[in-house]
């Protein structure tokens, strides 16, 4: 599937990317969903919870930006070389959440930045360089990345959870 490239293209596949991640995940028992090995010691509230902390750091992102301001990206005291120890950081500071507080925070900032996007016009969101702080990219990208790029991703790894558990 192409990337979006107007406004109202990103927002329907956000949602749609969004409606399909939570479809995947219904099959899986209420147990499992919080059993490692949705992405290595990864569980499917993990790979949420990880969701979630990427929507706060987009939304982080763009309110420094439309303020003036050069946000630490990704986050303050980490490098884009450095995501992987991020990423570790994320799950380490999550794994303990109980799931239906991680179904209803990644909902919620879902949401979130669903009404960020949907306040930017086509050009606001896919001019590279408009803004100062999306540096030689575009607001657009970095939500792509944000949203249905890591839905897709995640949903990948639900997937292949499903058919691991499937063949014991």
């Amino acid at each position: 599937m192409s990337r979006p490239t107007t406004r109202d293209d990103l927002l329907d596949r956000i949602d749609r990317d969004f409606d399909a991640l939570w479809t995947s995940i219904h099959p899986i028992s209420a147990g499992d969903r919080e059993r490692a090995g949705a992405c290595e010691a990864w569980s499917v509230k993990d790979l949420l919870a990880h969701l979630d902390t990427w929507h706060y750091l987009f939304l982080e992102w763009e309110a420094v930006g439309r303020d003036g301001g050069k946000a630490q990206m990704p986050a303050p005291g980490y490098s884009w070389k450095q995501t992987p120890e991020l990423n570790e950081q994320i799950w380490r500071r999550t794994r303990g959440d109980a799931w239906d507080d991680v179904a209803s925070r990644v909902a919620t900032s879902h949401a979130r930045v669903r009404e960020v996007v949907a306040g930017y016009s086509d050009d606001d969101l896919f001019t590279k360089m408009r803004f100062a702080w999306t540096g030689s990219t575009s607001v657009g990208s970095y939500a792509i990345s944000a949203t249905t790029s890591h839905y897709d991703w995640a949903r990948k790894q639900i997937r292949s959870f499903l058919k691991a558990q499937m063949k014991n």
